[in-house]
């Protein structure tokens, strides 16, 4: 992956890079992965009478079982310790689940496309609007959110595995992923 390049145009900023074939098919299969999980917990929630008659969406009231979709989708209301909501906060957050999950997941799903819209088909140089550059760093860290789940990376790493450990890998494509969305990020703000 070569550095972002912010370049000022009349229609406003776009930002350009390239991609190594094997790093557009990479990134295009683990976006199409999570898209996957995304997908299957919309599939799973209830049906709804009231979302029949009005048309307003509804989703699951319970947390994933899944951790991956958990980290993806977590709870709305975490307590403190003596928090004055004591055993209501479950129920809250089932309400307020089975109210915005659906269209998280849809807002994450629009990314994704996004991010899948824009990756070269063979790799090589691509450029992005602003909206479309935001999207990639949406959908850049929800996957290196479910490959964190994973590896459970935490505060303290791990920054490194033994060669022949089983996840090495996926840990490697894990920093790549942080590269290229800090290097976005950056000169989306101007600082590159």
């Amino acid at each position: 992956m070569r550095k972002w390049k912010r370049v000022e145009t009349a229609d406003g900023p776009r930002f350009r890079s390239a991609l190594a074939a094997h790093e557009a098919a990479l990134l295009r299969n683990l976006v199409t992965a999570m898209i996957g999980l995304l997908d299957e917990r919309e599939s799973s929630s209830p049906s709804d009478e009231l979302e029949e008659i009005t048309g307003i969406k509804t989703g699951n009231s319970d947390a994933p079982n899944d951790p991956t979709l958990r980290r993806l989708l977590p709870d709305f209301y975490k307590p403190d310790d003596g928090d004055p909501l004591g055993d209501t906060v479950d129920s809250l957050n089932a309400a307020l689940r089975s109210l915005h999950e659906p269209q998280i997941i849809d807002a994450k799903r629009v990314a994704a496309q996004q991010l899948l819209d824009t990756i070269p088909e063979n790799g090589g140089r691509f450029e992005l609007t602003e909206e479309a550059a935001n999207a990639w760093i949406s959908s850049v860290n929800d996957i290196r959110l479910t490959l964190g789940v994973m590896l459970d990376i935490g505060q303290d790493g791990p920054d490194r595995l033994p060669d022949n450990h089983p996840l090495a890998t996926h840990l490697d494509v894990y920093q790549w992923l942080t590269v290229l969305q800090e290097y976005l990020v950056l000169v989306l703000m101007g600082r590159q």
